[in-house]
């Protein structure tokens, strides 16, 4: 056995586990946590093709290395450690709020166009998505699918989903975490992958930015 493969069987023993907890405390948490829990499961197989496709790609520039080390860790913080922390152990129940269940409710029904967008997103930035911010061999400036009046519909669809988590876990740690962690990705983010983007491209990122919107677009 590879390291490679004893480290993949050893971070999926630990999500199993995990995954396993939060469904074992279901009623202790509330239902939105297991909805939460589908939520992150839906996330990560929605990117494991696109990630395994791009890594096929040889990049030839990389933007602002340690700063995205920084909020991809603050983001894993918000969205992932703190919730499951909550949820499995129970440690942060001193902050627990409650809600009615149909404040659940939305924060589940919201996540059902916010996954579609997600998805989308992927489909239509093909090899030229990438975790972080930096260019691949062969990008393209994409302005056509749902880039055609959004510049940042993936964005979009993540703060869609991360408005929900304080609906779904009931805890004003666990709860807010990941609109804090995302709200410093998107804002401090944003501006340097636009710059980038600028440099890339000129004239064409310009004029593309004139005619779409950053988040949302009524003409979509």
């Amino acid at each position: 056995m590879t390291l490679n493969t004893a480290m993949r069987f050893v971070f999926t023993a630990i999500g199993v586990a995990v995954a396993g907890a939060v469904v074992w405390r279901w009623q202790t948490n509330g239902w939105g946590s297991l909805i939460w829990l589908a939520s992150l499961l839906l996330m990560a197989a929605i990117r494991a093709p696109f990630a395994k496709q791009t890594r096929e790609n040889t990049i030839t520039e990389k933007h602002q290395i340690i700063v995205e080390r920084v909020l991809l860790a603050i983001m894993a913080i918000g969205t992932s450690v703190l919730p499951v922390v909550h949820l499995v152990t129970g440690a942060l129940g001193f902050a627990n709020y409650s809600l009615p269940h149909w404040a659940t409710g939305v924060g589940a029904a919201i996540l059902a166009p916010a996954y579609w967008l997600f998805w989308r997103s992927h489909v239509d930035l093909g090899h030229n998505w990438s975790v972080t911010v930096e260019l691949r061999e062969g990008h393209d400036l994409v302005t056509s699918g749902i880039y055609k009046r959004i510049r940042h519909p993936m964005y979009a669809a993540i703060w869609l989903i991360v408005i929900t988590q304080p609906l779904l876990i009931h805890n004003w740690i666990a709860g807010p975490a990941a609109i804090i962690a995302f709200g410093l990705m998107y804002f401090i983010r944003v501006p340097y992958e636009e710059a980038m983007m600028r440099k890339q491209f000129g004239h064409a990122y310009e004029a593309y930015c004139e005619r779409s919107a950053p988040l949302w677009s009524k003409r979509l």
